[in-house]
């Protein structure tokens, strides 16, 4: 078994060990050491879009994730399936919305936080277009059991939008266990996600 020593590294730098070993050694089964929630989170989803059976356990102050069995296809894209390119006039497009704080424009802050709300819950009218909403920084604190936006959020995912949810802006506001909406991720998952867009949209 191959074992990836991937502790005290910063998102999104446990993936990318994991991913370069893979590449080099395609191991069947290996076990990468993470430090954080929000990693072991990230890995393991990695892992799963490689084709691995995942597991995980705490050992101590850290996680073991280990994965058995990798596909021998490897993925351009690690976390995030590349869509096609809509040519047909009238197709949806893939409109990416970043949210990278929990209130809008600057002056009075109660003022701020509820125009993001209202934002939040106006974003159903892109339709079908909509097709990824990212949270970073304080923008997380919206997806968190105490935010009045969690069934709003959850609504959209039922809807087939996905929700991703920085990983290190959690653990860093200790929110992680208070998440309640959308896939906690990593910034490789998210430059992907942006790469992919055919529209980003920046709050």
């Amino acid at each position: 078994m191959k074992e990836i020593d991937a502790r005290n590294l910063e998102c999104p730098a446990p993936v990318l060990l994991t991913r370069d070993v893979l590449e080099k050694d395609k191991p069947p089964k290996v076990n990468v050491i993470v430090s954080n929630d929000a990693s072991r989170q990230n890995v393991a989803r990695f892992l799963q879009s490689m084709g691995y059976t995942v597991s995980d356990k705490p050992v101590g102050r850290d996680f073991h994730v280990t994965g058995t069995g990798g596909s021998s296809q490897e993925s351009d894209t690690p976390g995030e399936a590349p869509a096609a390119a809509s040519t047909d006039e009238g197709a949806a497009r893939r409109i990416l919305v970043m949210i990278t704080t929990d209130r809008m424009g600057y002056g009075d802050d109660s003022l701020g936080l509820k125009l993001m709300a209202n934002f939040i819950r106006t974003l159903k009218e892109f339709g079908p277009d909509l097709w990824r909403i990212v949270f970073v920084n304080s923008g997380v604190k919206h997806t968190i059991a105490s935010s009045d936006l969690v069934d709003v959020l959850q609504n959209l995912e039922n809807d087939g939008v996905k929700i991703m949810v920085c990983g290190t802006c959690l653990e860093h506001y200790g929110l992680s266990d208070a998440k309640q909406a959308g896939e906690t991720t990593n910034m490789l998952d998210i430059v992907t996600a942006m790469h992919l867009a055919d529209k980003v949209i920046t709050l």
